[in-house]
Order: structure tokens, then sequence, then C-alpha cells
């Protein structure tokens, strides 16, 4: 039976066509045309096995025609490629002249929502465990750095003794490689990164900045029961944080806190404390992937949020919605000598595993099933008769299994008297939008009050 497809784009005659195939082909570089000659010569073949089998049918001059669903979905690809190609240039363009990019939603969310993230994340972290040989590893490796930009000589081991990929990605570094700013009225960057976004939180919404045109709830990304906004019983000690809040949901399960995520839940926002600041670090493939203390403080609580898996990159920042609130994310809450101090973990595509070095049980990117079933709580109180967990400026505390983005929201020291003209704060930022930084360099200094 023959099968016919209708009239679209008309192709050479049968005669013509086998003069062409018979010909020598001629050296070529890639373009779209290239693809329809190789669509051409298969169907071709097809054509003529057919024909030499008996199938019959056929008849000479017949016209061999690409179906419109074909040509439609190359004309598709293409155009996303030079839309792309378009969208990048203009920003960069905007960068040059000092023009910053606006929040530009897009149908990118919509269709990320309907794939399996969180699965994908899982075989990927499943393929990224699989054993290298030995004699093959300098080569992978060497050609990861290469295409990601990163530094082999601050490995801690040799090439051949990363027996995987994902051993390689959260490889330790030499000693020394990192030094820690040693300035006790600093905080520093508790990751290699570029930064996103810095600033204040001003106002009763305590709003951090996603992108210009779209801000969203630091509430609603630490947690219903952050001690991040003072509550009546704390006027005038803004350094106390009542510890029966932090338990009294200890015993619930992870699955009963996922909406904690949600806008749509969370506790109403009061003002928040005096002199607080956000910083939003996004760590590249190539980067170093392991967290580092900013400070010296007491962990006094942990928070686990399941979610999506969605990108983190700057494109998607500029695209997606609620970004950092919708993806799985670990949040460390305590305090330091300047007040609050608090670091959110983010996972993404293909990093929906967060390792907690103080709670090496923790388990994210579950299946559904393993998360409804688990009986560890979603939230986490450390020696809640006590200070909780004392962590030193530049000790380690976390990996990301891929690369993915940190948040850090701190209390800065406040002036009693703020000299007219300045801010709310002596606290100085030390860095930029678009910097890059190093663990254990410094975020922001202070004078004393």
């Amino acid at each position: 039976m023959n099968f016919r497809v209708p009239p679209r784009w008309p192709l050479p005659p049968y005669h013509y066509r086998r003069f062409l195939l018979h010909c020598a082909p001629l050296p070529r570089r890639f373009c779209p045309t290239s693809i329809l000659g190789d669509l051409l010569a298969a169907r071709l073949s097809s054509s003529s096995a057919g024909s030499s089998t008996g199938g019959g049918g056929g008849r000479e001059g017949n016209f061999l025609l690409i179906p419109g669903a074909t040509m439609a979905t190359i004309l598709m690809l293409g155009f996303l490629h030079a839309r792309r190609m378009y969208d990048d240039k203009k920003v960069e363009d905007m960068k040059e002249k000092g023009i910053e990019h606006e929040f530009s939603p897009d149908a990118k969310a919509a269709f990320l929502r309907l794939l399996p993230l969180r699965s994908i994340s899982r075989l990927w972290g499943y393929l990224m465990n699989v054993e290298i040989p030995v004699w093959g590893r300098p080569y992978i490796y060497n050609a990861w750095a290469r295409a990601f930009h990163s530094d082999l000589d601050e490995a801690a081991m040799p090439l051949e003794n990363y027996a995987s990929i994902q051993e390689f990605f959260a490889r330790s570094l030499k000693e020394g490689s990192r030094p820690i700013d040693p300035d006790p009225k600093s905080l520093v960057s508790p990751v290699d990164g570029k930064v996103l976004r810095l600033g204040e939180l001003k106002g009763s919404g305590a709003m951090i900045e996603q992108v210009k045109g779209f801000s969203y709830s630091a509430s609603s990304l630490l947690g219903a029961n952050s001690s991040l906004h003072e509550s009546t019983n704390e006027d005038g000690n803004n350094n106390q944080y009542p510890e029966q809040s932090l338990s009294e949901d200890s015993s619930r399960k992870s699955w009963w806190h996922i909406s904690f995520a949600s806008p749509k839940v969370r506790k109403p926002v009061t003002c928040p404390k005096k002199g607080m600041f956000y910083c939003v670090i996004y760590l590249k493939p190539g980067d170093y992937h392991h967290v580092h203390s900013p400070a010296d403080w007491q962990i006094l609580k942990r928070r686990h949020f399941s979610g999506r898996l969605y990108p983190t990159n700057e494109r998607a920042a500029r695209t997606i919605r609620n970004l950092y609130i919708e993806n799985e994310r670990v949040v460390l809450e305590g305090r330091w000598k300047e007040g609050f101090l608090a670091i959110a973990a983010i996972g993404a595509t293909n990093v929906g595993s967060i390792k907690l070095l103080l709670e090496p049980e923790l388990r994210t990117n579950q299946s559904l099933r393993k998360l409804l079933q688990s009986s560890t709580p979603d939230e986490w109180v450390y020696e809640p008769e006590g200070v909780g967990l004392t962590v030193k400026k530049g000790e380690e505390v976390a990996v990301f299994n891929m690369g993915s983005t940190v948040v850090l929201v701190f209390q800065a020291p406040m002036p009693d008297t703020p000299e007219k003209g300045k801010g709310n704060s002596n606290f100085e930022f030390c860095v930029g939008n678009g910097d890059q930084i190093r663990v254990g360099e410094a975020i922001g200094r202070w004078e004393n009050s």
C-alpha cells in the first residue's frame, strides 16, 4: 500500500534526483539547506528500496514532497534559536550601556511545569554517579573544565582519583585556596559565584528583588515560622528568638509543611528588624560548589522545602515568577553577634540534591511517595534547650551536588543616631550586582556605631 503526502513544497523530478544522487557530493558548510538535503537523500533511499521490492505505485516523474509538519518544525526551531540569540545579544548590549534588564514573563514557566523536572534531576544524578574508567577520567574532566571554565589546579586530588562526574563536581579544594577575610567587622561570601541581587529589606513587606520589576517576600523564602520579623513580645530586644515557636510544629511530617513555601499561606508580615539586608549569589556549573559559613554564628533550626526544580540562571530569573520560592531549598536560620542570619540553599534543574554536613541523614529531591511516607519533620530544631550549633566563620556547612543559588539574609549593625543623608545602617556592601565573588571574600563591612 502506498501512502502519499499532501503537496506542500515540490522538489525536482525523479530523473534529476537520480543524477544528483550519483554525482560525488561537493564539500559544503553546515546550514539549514544541508538538513533538507539529508532529508531528501533519506527519502530517495527509502523510495528506491520500496520500488525494488515490488512495492510499485511510483511512476516516473513523481514529485518528492516534504511533509508540512517537518518543514514547520525546522522553521520553528530555527526561529526559536534566532530569537534566543537576539534576546541574549540585547541583554549584553543593555549591560554594556549600563541599562538594567527588567522582568519579562514568557511561556517558559508554563512549559517547564509540564516537564517531570524532579524525576529528570534524579535520573541525572544517577548518571553522574556512574563510575568512569580511570584512563578516561582526565579527558572527561579536562573537557568539563574547558567548557565551564573550572580551575583544575585548585583540586585537592589528582583527576584520576575522582571516580565519577559527581565526585569531581563536588570536589574539595587545596588548603589555602579560599582565604577567609579576617576582619571581625565583615561578612564574607559563603560560596563562589556571581552576585545577582543585593540590597536592604525595607517596608512592611520585606521584599527581595528577584529582578527589576518583580520582587518576592523574604518570609515566603525562609518560611512562615521564620524569626525574621519581630513579634509583639520581642520589642526592645532584636537579638532574642522565641524557642517555643521553633519547635511547636516539629512533630508534623514534612509533607504537611510543603505549603509553607507558598505566598498564599504565609503568616501576616510585620515590619522587619532594622538594618536587614540580603544577597543573592548564583553558582555556575564550573564554580566551587561547597557552602561555607559567612560568620561566627549559632544555627538554631533547619527547614527543608520540597518544590519544583526550575533552572536558576539569569535568564530564568528574568522570566519565571517566584523562582526561588517555587524551587526546592534548604534554609539554615540562626543568630550571630549582630542579630538575625539565614542561608537559603536553592536547588535547580539537575541540582535537586543538597547535602547538609550538619545533618547527613537529610535527603532532598525525594520521590513523592518517599516524601509522604517520611517521618523526618520539615523543620528541625538544633538543641532546642541550648544555643544551637556553633559554626565558625569559613567553616563548611553544605555541598551542592550540582550548581544552583544561595540567598543570604542577615541583620547588620545599626547606628544609634543615623547621620543625616546616610542610610538606616552604617553597613556597606563591598560588591555590586553582576560582580564575581569567591568564598571568604567580604560581602560587606561596617564601622563601630
